[in-house]
């Protein structure tokens, strides 16, 4: 693909802001035109804004904007903060003369990585969203920016991650994850991704897979405590789906988190998949076509989760967590 990210997907731009002092940040994914979604929620606590609607009997049947924020439930205000700036264009849901922009959100838990917290009366949070949907591209960092700069995993420093592929019937479809995994993206203490196998033109490394998984992998390892935890993604695509069948995306699209990251969808995390059409690609068989689509979903999910840990950063605090290239030396 032409750039290995969601926005080769036609149709969406995605936008970043952060500060580094709190050691937070927000993602917008930003639709040129509304588009249909839907969301998968499997972790044990997950937060989330205006995710209702997103389901198949619900009246609205377009958002503007997804909103991923750190910042745990302060975050959540990330979501105003991009409505604001899509209220400025004149986008959103038309009631009579007056327009809402829809804008779904999820949240991770970052509160505690050595950034500055004290931030006063109110987070930063709806400026971060502003900025980063007024940031919105074609092209963005992966690592330790926007909603990944202050993520971490169980053994490594979780960030920002996307990936896009092809299918054979001409559809496009990308990923974008924030990891902020309970568990481990890597085998044992590495270098070896979990996601490898699924890996393309080494993106992420190119360690492949040990010939044998030791033992001490499949033991279970996650972060000390609950509520600290969550992977965000969002999967896109340019065939045209409805709700219904967005969320059959999203349902197997949540397998490239489980390719990617173990353990996975424990009580402790909070993991959401956002699906999302906009319908710019060739039209999709629904049953074969589909199934495919979502195949490849989670393939393409799981990259996205490998290429966020490979390219993250640590954060300059005593006692930070290492990123896979401090570790690794690449």
């Amino acid at each position: 693909m032409a750039r290995n990210l969601i926005t080769d997907v036609a149709g969406l731009s995605v936008g970043l802001a952060e500060d580094t002092a709190l050691a937070s940040g927000v993602t917008a994914i930003v639709f040129e035109a509304p588009a249909v979604a839907a969301v998968d929620v499997r972790g044990g606590g997950p937060g989330t804004r205006e995710t209702d609607l997103l389901d198949p009997a619900m009246t609205a049947d377009r958002i503007d904007a997804i909103a991923l924020a750190g910042g745990s439930a302060f975050g959540l205000d990330a979501a105003a903060g991009v409505q604001a700036w899509l209220r400025e264009q004149g986008r959103g849901f038309a009631v009579r003369s007056a327009r809402i922009p829809l804008v779904p959100a999820a949240i991770l838990f970052d509160l505690l990585n050595g950034g500055n917290k004290e931030w006063g009366r109110f987070p930063p949070y709806r400026e971060l969203g502003y900025l980063a949907a007024l940031s919105a591209g074609p092209d963005f960092a992966l690592g330790s920016v926007g909603a990944g700069l202050g993520a971490t995993s169980v053994n490594l420093k979780g960030g920002l991650g996307s990936a896009s592929a092809v299918t054979e019937r001409g559809h496009t479809v990308g990923a974008l994850a924030a990891v902020n995994a309970a568990g481990s993206v890597v085998v044992a203490d590495g270098p070896w991704f979990w996601a490898a196998p699924c890996e393309r033109a080494g993106e992420f490394g190119g360690t492949g897979f040990p010939a044998r998984v030791p033992a001490e992998a499949l033991a279970p390892r996650t972060k000390a405590s609950a509520r600290e935890s969550t992977t965000l993604a969002v999967v896109a695509t340019d065939a045209t789906l409805t709700k219904s069948q967005l969320k059959r995306l999203a349902v197997m699209a949540q397998t490239g988190l489980a390719r990617a990251i173990y353990p996975v969808h424990t009580p402790l995390d909070g993991d959401v998949v956002f699906a999302a059409s906009t319908g710019l690609g060739p039209a999709i068989d629904p049953l074969v076509g589909l199934a495919e689509l979502g195949a490849e979903a989670a393939n393409v999910l799981a990259r996205a989760i490998a290429r966020g840990v490979f390219a993250a950063t640590a954060l300059p605090f005593p006692g930070s967590v290492a990123s896979w290239k401090d570790q690794f030396g690449v």
